[in-house]
């Protein structure tokens, strides 16, 4: 899309985009004693694009971690997320990064195919590398810790971490939850993580449904297979069989808690193992 039509979208979604559908009542709220927590705005290439962030107020130099946000946009779960890693010490922000194509909180249950064809599927992969780079600068300068760099994402997001990997060498470790890591490719999106995993150097642990229709098992043995013969040993992708795609998202009906909670404390553990602490 030419620069000049492109639109920032100036205020971040309030509450859970309407095409969540409904919400469950296990949903996770975080409370923000102890944070500063809230809307921000990030310099990028082209304008400015907002972001929420969340950081602990009696750490001045956290360690930034990066969470990158479902399908549908950077809305309530995706802000409790990064108030969930600041309650663990971290510098976390989440940039909306469909800011330039439209609002997804405009989209309904009914209407997830209008939000991917009319804003998602419309997201260069290399615009979204570039925003992520602003945002670390943005950290930076806020006092966040970007030598002990992390980055977490789900679904689409997930997808995200494994392609920031290849693309920032400072990465110390990333945690994927169910991103898509083979699809078809175009000129927008002109790789799958499948491909560019022999090209990942940071260690990535990935959270993936056994249930989950739409990422297959092959495609899990293939991204382990490929990982191996890029010599990259430390990655790793756990399986949790009786989970469907978004098992994380505490405000969804596929939501597991059991595994939910195993994954976080995994997700956890990694990132302070591999030097995002």
């Amino acid at each position: 899309m030419p620069k000049t039509r492109r639109t920032f979208i100036t205020t971040m979604v309030s509450g859970f985009t309407l095409a969540a559908g409904p919400l469950n009542a296990a949903a996770i709220l975080t409370d923000t004693g102890g944070l500063e927590a809230g809307p921000v705005t990030i310099k990028v290439s082209d304008g400015r694009i907002p972001a929420y962030r969340a950081r602990p107020k009696n750490r001045p130099h956290a360690p930034v971690i990066l969470v990158i946000q479902e399908i549908f946009g950077v809305h309530e779960f995706i802000k409790d997320v990064c108030r969930r890693l600041a309650k663990q010490g971290y510098y976390a922000v989440a940039p909306a990064l469909y800011a330039r194509y439209g609002d997804p909180a405009k989209y309904d249950a009914a209407h997830i195919e209008g939000l991917i064809s009319d804003i998602v599927s419309k997201v260069p992969d290399s615009e979204v590398m570039g925003d992520l780079d602003a945002t670390v600068e943005f950290a930076k300068c806020e006092g966040g810790d970007a030598t002990k760099l992390g980055i977490t994402g789900f679904c689409w997001g997930g997808r995200i971490v494994w392609l920031y990997a290849v693309h920032n060498p400072q990465l110390k470790a990333g945690v994927a939850f169910y991103g898509p890591l083979r699809g078809q490719t175009n000129a927008l999106h002109p790789q799958s993580a499948i491909a560019l995993a022999p090209s990942i150097h940071a260690p990535i642990l990935g959270n993936y449904g056994g249930k989950d229709l739409g990422i297959p098992v092959i495609d899990i043995v293939e991204m382990r297979q490929a990982l191996q013969s890029g010599g990259n040993t430390k990655s790793r992708i756990d399986v949790f069989e009786n989970s469907q795609h978004g098992f994380f998202a505490d405000y969804r009906p596929s939501y597991n808690e059991t595994d939910a909670k195993a994954a976080w404390a995994s997700s956890l553990a990694w990132f302070a193992a591999n030097g995002v602490n």
